[in-house]
């Protein structure tokens, strides 16, 4: 079945958590007949919405994983991915914006643009994402989509402007005007099906002229005849409609919807709005590297003939085996069809390709450009590329952040033990930001992860769908060491007595690094050092950063160089150049000054005005530091930097001191020295521990 691309689009569906992102995607699968009844988030009927299939995600009311499905509006094949808004599970959002060509950016009217709006925009922005804003929760008390758009060109330094404006607001919401036709849209019926349009009412048609002369100055800029239009007076839906398009795949304007996903108001507009404004495959540039002509760089094409490409964003281990989901970018693939993974040379057979519905899926014959699909069996990584055999392209990877907190875990028996196992390879493989590894000085399981969610959610994962219960440590913060001086060395690795020996100098100097982690520069002059033992030098520095001498932490942001030293003809050797190069870190390391570094954290926190001062004085006593506090009507917004190991059981603490009215997100913002005391308490805890070992 050839299907027309210019009728395909990709979207997700991100925002701040509780913003509605998951009752959106339920309206839209009702709208599009997907489904037949609506179910709430929150599971109140006991079923649940059909985006959250995992019984966790049912439980909690937020979403864990993505979920990809598809479904069909007025002729256009909608593929959506509904993501989770908790900064824990970013890499969801990641991997969905890297292989999606628009985006939903959904705001809520009464919180507006939120910590973790900021993130996602900040997503959407790196992947070159077009996007459309539904300002979602008109219906709740203190709705204001007005300053809602304000704050999207202000925090988010977005041109928005608003298409719709609302009738009527929080208990009184009816429909809204749109700005473009000049006409009033109620949603009416049970669940909102039944769309009437009407003359806009007479008390809002100043405001309605006003707010579309502010439209079409934006807009104009984007097309000529527009413009002339304007000036004329004439300005037809068609022209307004395909310059709102042009500014926003040139990502120079973001159309603003808005409604009430839960009331069932405006969400077939902005499912013609997703029609209208976001870009089919075609129209988004996609790149690969042909790995056959020196990684040159190569602009693929969406034109199901040519040569396969398709990227795997997402894995997860099923009912059925590994489930691999893959974004098709050029080419066709078939049931059947032998493809490669570019990054081992690895060929696989396409046995069962199937379209993903949430948890349910149905079998496919073939896969096109821009489809969104699954394969089964497959054996490979996240972010791999698969091409046909004739050709060796690789597509750029995904941003993975750095974990920032770590647990110890331990089996309760031997059965646990081999679950556990198994549940980590399992996570390991599925979530790039989740690791896990053995101690072998404690002989520990230790993971490691986004924050205290992250692990939760994993580690209740184990005993649920593995029955691993394990017994949990204390949470370890990902500290970090570096220098704060330039130091020289000269040291001397010999180890002579009759035989082959090992004879290596080396000498030179560290120094604090800016920018990045490790830096090697190579100043040997005229040949003390041989060639072949310069990178040997390159990897003893290299590995004396696993451990810092200072408490044992990883050491970070650090420049070595080699300016001197000394071979032996017949003694010298890799090990020997190693060594010294180690010997040479340790002593130039204690000489130049090394701090203890820890991971800041940006927290926001959300909560009623009256508990203003309560949050405040929360952060300060654990060594925060405020770096602003925005009042929204008689809500309060505290944003600060506070380092994470002061952050452990916060919630619980926040909840006590708000009656429960408050909530926060973190994310992980810089690293930063660790003040004196509190780094004496740290380093003297690391080496008791060490001593225990």
């Amino acid at each position: 079945m050839k299907k027309d691309l210019e009728k395909v689009r990709n979207i997700g569906i991100s925002a701040h958590i509780d913003s509605g992102k998951t009752t959106l995607t339920e309206r839209v699968l009702f709208y599009t007949q997907k489904i037949h009844a609506i179910h709430e988030v929150r599971g109140k009927d006991g079923v649940g919405a059909v985006m959250d299939s995992m019984e966790l995600e049912r439980e909690r009311g937020i979403t864990i994983q993505s979920a990809a499905t598809y479904c069909t509006w007025k002729d256009y094949d909608i593929n959506i991915i509904d993501t989770p808004g908790h900064v824990d599970f970013t890499i969801e959002v990641e991997r969905a914006l890297r292989v999606l060509d628009g985006a939903v950016l959904i705001l809520c009217s009464v919180g507006g643009v939120q910590s973790q709006s900021i993130t996602v925009n900040r997503q959407m922005t790196r992947y070159k994402v077009p996007r459309v804003v539904f300002i979602n929760k008109c219906d709740r008390t203190g709705a204001n989509p007005k300053r809602v758009t304000a704050q999207i060109r202000e925090k988010l330094n977005l041109n928005a402007v608003a298409i719709q404006l609302p009738i009527g607001l929080e208990n009184d919401l009816k429909g809204v005007v749109d700005l473009v036709t000049m006409r009033a849209i109620y949603f009416e019926g049970d669940n909102g099906e039944i769309i009437r349009e009407e003359a806009i009412p007479a008390e809002m048609q100043a405001e309605a002229d006003a707010a579309r002369e502010t439209l079409l100055d934006a807009v104009s800029m984007f097309s000529d005849e527009l413009m002339e239009a304007v000036l004329e007076g004439n300005p037809t839906e068609e022209m307004i409609h395909a310059a709102i398009r042009k500014g926003t795949l040139a990502l120079e304007f973001v159309p603003v919807l808005i409604g009430s996903a839960y009331k069932n108001k405006g969400v077939q507009r902005l499912l013609d709005g997703v029609v209208a404004y976001l870009p089919a495959p075609r129209e988004i540039e996609n790149t690969a590297y042909d790995l056959d002509k020196n990684e040159e760089e190569l602009v693929l094409e969406s034109d199901p003939s040519k040569p396969l490409v398709c990227l795997a964003f997402k894995l997860e281990d099923g009912r059925y085996g590994q489930l691999t989901y893959v974004r098709t970018y050029q080419g066709t693939m078939k049931k059947g069809d032998t493809i490669v993974n570019s990054r081992n040379g690895k060929k696989a057979k396409v046995g069962r390709l199937v379209r993903m519905h949430s948890s349910e899926m149905e079998e496919i014959d073939e896969a096109g450009p821009g489809d969104i699909v699954a394969l089964f069996g497959i054996d490979c990584a996240s972010g791999d590329t698969f091409t046909s055999p004739d050709i060796s392209f690789s597509m750029s990877s995904m941003h993975v952040p750095a974990p920032v907190i770590s647990l110890s875990i331990k089996p309760i028996d031997n059965k646990a033990q081999g679950n556990m196992s198994k549940a980590l390879n399992r996570f390991t493989k599925e979530d790039p930001t989740f690791r896990t590894f053995v101690d072998h000085e404690t002989s520990e399981t230790i993971i490691s992860g986004m924050g205290e969610l992250h692990l939760e959610v994993y580690i209740e994962r184990m005993k649920r769908e593995y029955n691993a219960e394990v017994l949990v440590g204390a949470p370890q913060v990902a500290y970090r060491e570096t220098i704060t001086a330039r130091a020289e060395f000269n040291y001397t690795h010999k180890k002579q007595t009759g035989g082959s020996g090992q004879f290596a100098r080396v000498a030179g100097y560290i120094e604090p690094l800016e920018e990045g982690e490790y830096e090697f520069v190579d100043q040997i002059v005229g040949g003390v050092i041989p060639r072949e033992f310069i990178s040997s030098c390159d990897k003893g520095f290299a590995g004396s950063l696993a451990k810092g001498a200072l408490a044992g932490f990883p050491v970070n942001g650090v420049r070595c160089a080699i300016n001197d030293g000394a071979a032996h003809a017949v003694d010298s050797s890799d090990v020997a150049f190693q060594l010294a190069a180690r010997g040479g870190f340790k002593e130039g390391y204690l000489k130049a000054k090394p701090v203890l570094m820890e991971p800041i954290m940006k927290v926001a926190v959300e909560g009623p005005t009256e508990f203003q001062g309560a949050i405040m004085g929360s952060i300060n006593q654990r060594r925060g530091m405020i770096i602003g506090t925005l009042e929204e009507g008689d809500y309060t917004v505290v944003e600060a930097e506070v380092p994470l190991a002061e952050m452990f059981g916060y919630s619980t603490i926040l909840r006590s001191l708000t009656q429960g009215k408050a909530e926060f997100t973190m994310e992980f913002a810089v690293y930063r020295q660790v003040p004196r005391n509190v780094a004496d308490e740290v380093i003297a805890a690391a080496k008791k521990a060490q001593e225990k070992k």
